[in-house]
């Protein structure tokens, strides 16, 4: 793990490296094509629903001050400054709100020819010397460079408020989020070239405090950053919202400025995002999701094979605990999945002996997942029963409830 320094901190970086993150991309993409972009956006160009620019728009020129040559050439210069240096040439209207909270957001425009929006609340300019707020922008203006408004839309349009989001996708769009933002810091960065300067703006944004009146400095800042990013790392923080925490922006931004090669910067990279990839929050999680593949696995192979609709129902329950529950499955395919099982069920049982009935439960869903229930499979069911404690009443009593209450015949079977 590599940690920030006193010499980092204080010396220019030199950025030669791709602000993009591959695993971003992948979500990006794979996000995009699963909510069927390219159509719905091409129905929408056609009935013309959006009325978000107009919304944004009036919204910003009716209560907020539009960043303009003649009226504040300073701040003005500055944003031009930080655009021109991130090689952006697309139009962008800088406004500034008098709002009390420290924030700064961006919005890409809807209707080609649009100048894209970037707001800044005045409470930043209290807090901020010039190249902090240099970072702030640029890190708006990395979310324009990389395009993160558009999947956003397209999410809001198909999943509007209140309306449920598959979980296999809510945490994938959730993790997509998080690595956009740490590309938008990227950008911040690349347009300052100076990564304390990163640091003490990103202080700022979460204490909403000057730590120059505080008498705060820089060395403290990193050491409690270090110490707080162990935490994480020790697999009992997470990072749960649109955001990452802190300690790992500013160390994703740490490496970005100090590391010599793509390989070293995505192999230290990897160590951070293993935090934002962690969905359950105990040891008995990671059990089950142990216990989900093995079991799904052995149940489904007794059979003789694997079948789509029983590899869907592991995914499906996988998903709840697994950001990708493929990968995960594949890693359990490859190793001893019986030894696999006999260790989760032992140490579900150890951790909470109440989940007996809720292996049961999932084991039968399985078997029904095809439609067809065996005999063979039955038998498993009596046997994993047996040796979890359960009588033979009552593993045929659940086996009876859930063919009552889920099984549906096969079309093959009745047709």
């Amino acid at each position: 793990m590599i940690m920030a320094t006193r010499k980092n901190t204080n010396s220019k970086a030199k950025i030669r490296l791709n602000p993009a993150i591959k695993l971003e991309k992948q979500l990006s993409k794979q996000i995009y094509e699963a909510l069927q972009g390219s159509v719905v956006e091409a129905v929408l160009r056609k009935i013309k629903t959006s009325s978000s620019d107009a919304y944004w728009r009036s919204s910003m020129e009716g209560h907020s001050l539009k960043v303009q040559k003649d009226l504040l050439p300073d701040f003005y210069g500055l944003c031009q400054e930080v655009k021109a240096k991130l090689h952006f040439d697309e139009p962008v209207d800088f406004y500034i709100t008098g709002d009390s909270s420290v924030n700064a957001f961006s919005v890409a425009a809807e209707d080609e020819g649009e100048p894209n929006i970037v707001n800044v609340n005045s409470a930043l300019f209290s807090l901020m010397s010039e190249d902090e707020l240099r970072f702030v922008i640029g890190h708006e203006l990395g979310h324009l460079i990389n395009k993160d408004t558009r999947l956003t839309r397209l999410i809001q349009f198909v999943f509007p408020p209140e309306t449920a989001i598959p979980v296999s996708l809510k945490y994938k769009i959730r993790l997509h989020n998080q690595l956009a933002e740490l590309v938008a810091d990227r950008y911040g960065l690349m347009a300052t070239n100076d990564l304390g300067v990163c640091v003490t703006a990103f202080f700022k944004l979460a204490s909403g405090l000057d730590l120059g009146k505080m008498n705060v400095s820089i060395e403290a800042l990193i050491a409690d950053n270090s110490r707080r990013l162990e935490y994480f790392l020790k697999d009992k923080g997470f990072s749960r919202s649109t955001h990452p925490v802190n300690p790992i922006r500013v160390q994703a931004l740490n490496l970005f400025a100090t590391c010599k090669t793509q390989k070293a910067l995505n192999e230290g990279m990897d160590e951070l995002i293993s935090i934002l990839l962690k969905v359950g929050d105990s040891e008995l999680d990671e059990y089950t999701a142990l216990f989900i593949v093995s079991a799904g696995v052995i149940v489904a192979n007794v059979d003789g094979a694997l079948n789509k609709e029983e590899y869907d129902r592991i995914v499906e329950t996988l998903s709840d605990l697994k950001i990708f529950p493929r990968e995960f499955i594949d890693q359990v395919l490859d190793s001893d999945v019986v030894k696999v099982f006999n260790d989760s069920v032992e140490n579900i049982l150890r951790i909470n002996p109440g989940m007996r009935e809720d292996m049961l439960e999932y084991m039968i869903q399985v078997v029904m997942s095809d439609k067809v229930i065996t005999k063979e499979e039955v038998d498993l069911l009596y046997d994993f029963g047996k040796g979890v404690g359960l009588s033979d009443m009552e593993v045929a009593t659940a086996i009876a409830v859930a063919i009552q209450k889920s099984y549906i015949p096969s079309i093959e079977s009745i047709t």
